[in-house]
């Protein structure tokens, strides 16, 4: 039974703490809709998501105003779209401009899904995805791109990842006038997981159900406020149980929202996410959570350390509540999203190079990462890469959204508004990794791939 003291607690956490739903995002199957002709493969998507979706925002705003829970986001994600050119084949840009009027019909904030995988090398309709993604962003507002380069089983995709670099630098050139956010709008993964409901990089991956509802769960500010009224002298072991107390009950919020949005929408529940993605509000960060715990200043000695204690109680937490947790759980590390990393780069304590030491023990890698616009192809690349080797060698999902803030340089800032919030630009390592990255072929599998 459910005490009134738990019911103040949620309603504090909503009212003072910024606990939200971030997403709802619906996945659907394009499969049905492949064509040999991509003009009536278009007509098949736009009537799907349509018909699937049409209801998602309605049914959100409702359920934010029957429980009290802000719905901050409503989402579709897709299948890869490569996978239906390489049926159709045509111009990519027609599968884009498709996803994005569905998109503006049904009143979602973003699609999801102009995506493909590539870790092992192209499939028909990958190469021109791909290479179609600059073009694509440009010319949509609700679209969302992401290709996955490796994965612990294949290795890594040295070519892709060296096309990768150029990629991000062109989606960045494209929208230049839009702050930059192409390159926003685009994340490159090792290890990209299926029920991903949080965007960029959310896709429907082809082993789910024909439709799904998943639920993005965010709430850093919750996890402060409950370290920070713990005994001053509680141990490191006791701040670990009640982070994990606290994502019990932040998980179990979700849960009820996603099973209430399969009754209302007819779709089955997929997974509830419980990532703490930050937000540039004050009191709203995974930073200001590290600096609760002990270390002086994000990105100081001790950091790595806090955010693994931090990142593993949100997942003990969360699978004790329910058995449908998924997608990318656990702390998210944006910059430009987060007041406190953003305090901290600013006073010079978190670096770049810090920041891919954060992500050997977090959820996904270097997010909303502003760097100097005149930064190569191959150091992007290069820092692609790294980041992708930290996913493939220690089984996990690593990610890299990175935006050349183009005719900016660093200690200047760029400021995306909304939930993407203020990025400052960051300084990079000018060394170049161009022979290395012109080796191409594929980086082969680490050894705990042969798990069989």
């Amino acid at each position: 039974m459910i005490s009134n003291q738990e019911i103040l607690e949620t309603i504090a956490m909503i009212q003072n703490q910024n606990l939200d739903i971030r997403t709802i995002t619906m996945g659907i199957s394009l499969v049905d809709c492949m064509d040999g002709d991509i003009e009536k493969s278009r007509d098949k998507i736009y009537e799907k998501i349509c018909r699937k979706g049409g209801r998602l925002v309605e049914s959100g705003e409702y359920l934010a105003k029957k429980y009290g829970i802000p719905i901050i986001n409503k989402r579709v994600a897709v299948t890869p779209l490569s996978i239906l050119l390489g049926v159709s084949g045509g111009d990519p840009l027609r599968y884009a401009e498709i996803l994005d009027r569905a998109a503006k019909e049904i009143g979602i904030d973003f699609i999801g899904g102009f995506s493909a995988l590539v870790q092992k090398g192209f499939a028909p309709g990958d190469r021109a995805l791909i290479e179609a993604i600059p073009e694509a962003l440009a010319a949509t507002e609700k679209v969302c791109a992401s290709v996955n380069i490796g994965s612990t089983r294949a290795g890594i995709n040295l070519d892709a990842v060296r096309l990768m670099g150029k990629i991000i630098l062109e989606a960045a050139t494209r929208t230049q006038h839009k702050e930059c956010m192409g390159a926003g709008k685009l994340v490159v993964f090792c290890n990209a997981v299926e029920d991903n409901p949080f965007m960029a990089g959310a896709f429907h991956g082809i082993g789910e159900n024909d439709t799904a509802i998943n639920v993005g769960v965010s709430g850093p500010g919750v996890v402060r406020e409950a370290i920070r009224r713990a005994p001053p002298r509680a141990n490191i072991s006791e701040i670990a149980d009640i982070i994990k107390k606290t994502a019990f009950k932040i998980t179990r919020v979700g849960q009820l929202i996603g099973y209430e949005a399969g009754k209302l929408l007819g779709v089955p529940f997929g997974i509830v996410d419980l990532s703490l993605a930050p937000t540039p509000a004050v009191g709203d960060s995974v930073a200001h959570i590290i600096e609760e715990m002990g270390v002086e200043s994000c990105g100081g000695y001790g950091t790595t350390a806090a955010l693994a204690i931090l990142n593993d109680a949100v997942k003990k937490g969360g699978v004790m509540a329910s058995s449908r947790v998924g997608g990318l759980s656990g702390a998210f590390i944006p910059v430009s999203e987060d007041a406190g990393m953003i305090a901290a780069v600013e006073r010079g304590s978190l670096k770049i190079e810090k920041l891919e030491a954060m992500t050997a023990v977090c959820s996904v890698g270097l997010d909303m990462i502003v760097v100097p616009g005149d930064t190569s192809p191959d150091i992007l690349a290069g820092i692609i890469a790294d980041e992708a080797a930290i996913g493939m060698v220690n089984s996990k999902t690593t990610a890299v959204r990175i935006i050349p803030a183009v005719g900016k340089k660093d200690g200047e800032g760029v400021n995306f508004g909304g939930l993407f919030g203020y990025g400052p630009v960051m300084e990079v390592n000018r060394f170049s990794p161009a022979r290395f990255l012109a080796r191409g072929g594929q980086i082969p599998a680490p050894i705990q791939s042969l798990k069989n």
